[in-house]
């Protein structure tokens, strides 16, 4: 079974209350968060007179403020998990840290290919992942993410060109040095990781590897916007690596808030 898979069977069995932040409301984010009613119980978060006049039968929980209001209902434990939906990133990122007391963020996006290969990325904000230390904590909570789908992590870790463009460029000698340094360092930690260099189609396509560490987050991001808005793949959200509060993080861009509610509602823990 893979991880879609297991998505949906941990969604349907858990069928957790799953809050979805909606900033200006549309008839596509709502007919999307309509489609997981059969993996949660969906909760629309934001300006009730203006979700009520595009008309859904989903409960709505009524603020001006929707990014403060869906991490304090997350916390509060009015609802099981978290998906940001439209609202602004900055903003609701800002309020996660605040309210959960988080010095860092780490996230990392569930990715599937237009020929079906699944995968992990990360980092995909274009501020995290900067230092070695920051892609080896990523790693080593995905790999934690990964055990509660009963998966063990295969990581492979990539950089910015080949062993053999090593003198060409400052930029791409820092790169495989870095690289080499956290598969080392991964490995320690008893954690399956491979050095791709730049072949992420070998990592993904040919090993199979479930987590893909991309040599910052701006290529990280990249990767992502090329995959889903350009090569036909498909996102299932962001989950924020925070223990067990589930939060995940979506583009705006994209429409994968059906999808992200249902891997919310995967991930919730029930005492």
């Amino acid at each position: 079974m893979d991880i879609p898979e297991k998505i949906d069977l941990m969604a349907r069995k858990n069928k957790a209350r799953v809050g979805i932040g909606v900033g200006e409301p549309t008839k596509s984010l709502i007919s999307l968060a309509e489609t997981a009613k059969e993996f949660a119980e969906v909760i629309l978060i934001g300006d009730k007179e203006k979700i009520s006049k595009i008309g859904t039968d989903l409960e709505i929980i009524n603020t001006k403020n929707p990014e403060k209001d869906l991490i304090k209902l997350l916390l509060s434990g009015k609802i099981d998990a978290a998906v940001r939906g439209n609202l602004t990133s900055s903003k609701t990122l800002f309020w996660l840290k605040k309210e959960m007391n988080l010095d860092k963020i780490y996230r990392m996006a569930l990715l599937q290919t237009c020929s079906k290969n699944t995968f992990f990325l990360a980092p995909v904000g274009i501020d995290e992942g900067k230092t070695p230390s920051e892609k080896i904590e990523i790693v080593k909570r995905g790999s934690e993410l990964l055990k509660r789908f009963e998966i063990e992590a295969a990581v492979g870790i990539l950089s910015g060109g080949r062993f053999g463009d090593f003198g060409r460029s400052d930029v791409v000698d820092k790169s495989l040095e870095e690289a080499e340094y956290v598969t080392k360092r991964v490995r320690e930690e008893k954690i399956n990781a491979k050095n791709y260099q730049i072949l992420i189609e070998d990592a993904v396509q040919r090993y199979k590897s479930n987590l893909i560490i991309a040599p910052d987050g701006i290529s990280g991001n990249l990767i992502f916007r090329t995959l889903v808005f350009l090569g036909g793949g498909i996102g299932f959200g962001a989950p924020v690596l925070m223990g067990d509060k589930v939060f995940i993080d979506t583009s705006r861009a994209s429409e994968s808030y059906g999808r992200a509610i249902k891997f919310a509602s995967a991930l919730v823990t029930f005492d």
